[in-house]
């Protein structure tokens, strides 16, 4: 790795050095991030890209943000921080996203879908106001621009002509094969047969250095005569923005053409790139889903399908069963079948599901208008993500009661992802909403029983659960009833009320440490069982949550245990008033003190300190 040791002189580097130097990145990143785990496919598709990048502009001075930011790791390989890549994504380490704590070349926090535009457009805009000189580039992917923050972002920046550039990495995937119209449009335009024609003699030209300026003019100029082509919509320039495009996105030589010309407009541009996500890795090729997002592998056997059962698969598997019996549930996702266990679901019951792209505001009113004609809907979304749907749950769902059901998975914890992916608010910010029921299984077991009686319940339905599978198997739950909890241990003194996955946690400790105290699994954080909270009024008690402490579970039992006149002392874990960040989820548990060491710790204090066993 000759040139990958020489990176402080790459901007230097021939056209053919910098294509060494790309083989040579993907090998970084191949053995790398086998080792850590980490998003693979995406970064392996946009090397050349982020070469022709950073030869092109200053990013010292310049600004670039990366939509979601999860294909940033070239950046960071180029940006100064490769020697760190042996703690990708881990405790304290390298971050899996752009990370202005990290590095003053990361110049905007990055982790959902379609932010990039709006961000980058604020801060071309505040360079005008001050009168200062840099570029602002936004990367986005053609899945992100689908989204309606991208539309919203677009149709401000042609309306005011703002200069700044775009570069749409159209790689035909976003987690999940892309929907939709726009997805389509760009694939017509990309596959039409006159501009592959043309694609072919202005590359041969341009290697040529025979009609260079002459195809640049026609690149940056956009006759209408070519626009009628090529692009009969005419789609961005109609919003007030120049495009250019396609090119192809492992090309280095056209890409550093084009954006050293393109720098000097004073329009704002859309370059809309080709690239192929996985390149050089032909597993990742070939099934670029699967290498999306990978845990540690073996770079040449590939990465095995595991088998493990989670929750994902799980829930999956359990709403398949329920949906054969009953025609009327259909499936809802947003760019995630795979990661939500719908993929089974996707293809036995084509006319049933319905993947909108990331787009989890629409997929949430979409859900409430086939509710209020008599489907149930499923909308299967990870936790942090529903977050951006906050106002169609309070707006379209809860005020008129419909009876949607929202699987929120990956609440809690997720581990390395780190800050943006944490799925720990969601308990704060629904238990706010009126008319909304919240549920959480305390196992992979429970979680089948809870959906069928979530579809059988007539008003909208919250189901969190976590990532990853069981820590111990507990005895299913035997009936639901609407509020009620469910009693795991009796015991004196000392009353835990723990919720989801955290059950499990506490039946360890009190199992391993025969510790003489009641066990309760609050199957309904919202409503809360006020009926059996009565009856533990005389006990100290502690609630065990994966989520934070304000607005929590645990701060909804104490207003209730207020009403009710409580004397005694309570304890309630959860997660403090801050950003978790990424590591090993036993690492960031053990960080908030919800490892299994604090919280009996934390049991023992409600018994003054006093070692109590059967």
């Amino acid at each position: 790795m000759k040139l990958l040791n020489k990176l402080d002189s790459f901007r230097d580097f021939n056209i053919h050095e910098k294509q060494i130097l790309a083989d040579e990145i993907r090998n970084f990143l191949l053995e790398k991030v086998s080792k850590t785990g980490g998003h693979l496919a995406s970064n392996l598709g946009i090397v050349e890209l982020t070469i022709s990048l950073c030869s092109s502009f200053d990013f010292k001075k310049d600004k670039i943000i990366f939509d979601v930011g999860h294909q940033s790791y070239v950046y960071k390989i180029l940006t100064n921080r490769k020697d760190k890549f042996n703690s990708l994504r881990k405790y304290k380490g390298l971050r899996g996203f752009p990370s202005c704590q990290e590095s003053s070349y990361d110049h905007f926090e990055t982790g959902h879908s379609s932010t990039s535009i709006s961000a980058a457009l604020g801060m071309a805009r505040a360079r005008d106001i001050t009168n200062k000189d840099y570029n602002v580039i936004a990367v986005i992917g053609d899945g992100s621009i689908s989204n309606g923050m991208s539309f919203e972002a677009l149709n401000d920046l042609g309306g005011k002509k703002t200069k700044m550039i775009i570069i749409l990495n159209d790689n035909g995937m976003s987690i999940s094969n892309n929907v939709g119209g726009l997805s389509s449009y760009l694939t017509r335009i990309s596959l039409n047969e006159r501009y592959i024609k043309l694609k072919n003699k202005i590359k041969y030209a341009l290697n040529d250095n025979v009609l260079e300026i002459y195809i640049f003019k026609i690149l940056v100029k956009l006759k209408d005569t070519f626009k009628k082509i090529f692009i009969p919509a005419k789609y961005f320039e109609d919003l007030g923005i120049k495009y250019i495009g396609p090119i192809d996105g492992h090309d280095i030589k056209t890409l550093e053409k084009v954006l050293t010309r393109v720098k000097k407009l004073e329009d704002p541009v859309i370059i809309h790139v080709l690239t192929k996500k996985g390149k050089g890795y032909k597993l990742a090729e070939e099934n670029p889903n699967l290498y999306h997002a990978v845990n540690p592998f073996n770079v040449t056997e590939g990465i095995i399908n595991q088998t493990e059962k989670n929750y994902s698969n799980a829930f999956g598997e359990a709403l398949l069963q329920l949906a054969k019996k009953d025609s009327k549930i259909v499936a809802i996702t947003a760019a995630m079948d795979k990661g939500t266990g719908l993929t089974s679901f996707s293809k036995q019951y084509k006319n049933r599901f319905f993947d909108v792209g990331i787009a989890e505001e629409h997929a949430l009113t979409f859900a409430a208008g086939l509710s209020k004609v008599g489907i149930k809907p499923v909308v299967a979304i990870y936790s942090s993500f529903m977050q951006r749907a906050f106002d169609q749950i309070i707006h379209d769902i809860c005020i008129s009661k419909a009876s949607v059901v929202l699987a929120l998975d990956h609440a809690g914890i997720v581990g390395s992802d780190g800050e943006t992916h944490q799925g720990i608010f969601d308990l704060s910010y629904l238990n706010i909403v009126p008319n909304i029921i919240i549920m959480s299984p305390k196992s992979i077991k429970d979680l089948k029983p809870i959906l069928e009686y979530a579809l059988d319940y007539n008003g909208p339905i919250a189901i969190r659960y976590p990532k990853g599978t069981d820590y111990i198997e507990l005895p299913s739950i035997k009936k639901i009833e609407y509020g009620k909890w469910e009693i795991l241990k009796k015991g004196h003194n000392v009353t835990v009320i723990a919720t989801g996955k955290m059950v499990q946690k506490a039946y360890q400790i009190i199992e391993q440490e025969q510790l003489d105290v009641t066990l309760i699994n609050a199957l309904f954080i919202k409503p809360i069982d006020i009926k059996l909270l009565k009856r533990y009024l005389n006990t100290n008690i502690i609630t065990i949550e994966d989520n934070l402490i304000n607005g929590g579970m645990g701060h909804h039992i104490l207003l209730e245990l207020n009403k009710l006149g409580f004397q005694n002392t309570i304890k309630i874990l959860g997660f403090k008033d801050k950003f978790i960040e990424q590591g090993s989820i036993e690492e960031l548990y053990q960080q908030e003190q919800l490892d299994n060491e604090s919280i009996l710790r934390e049991i023992k204090k409600l018994n003054n300190d006093k070692t109590f066993t059967k």
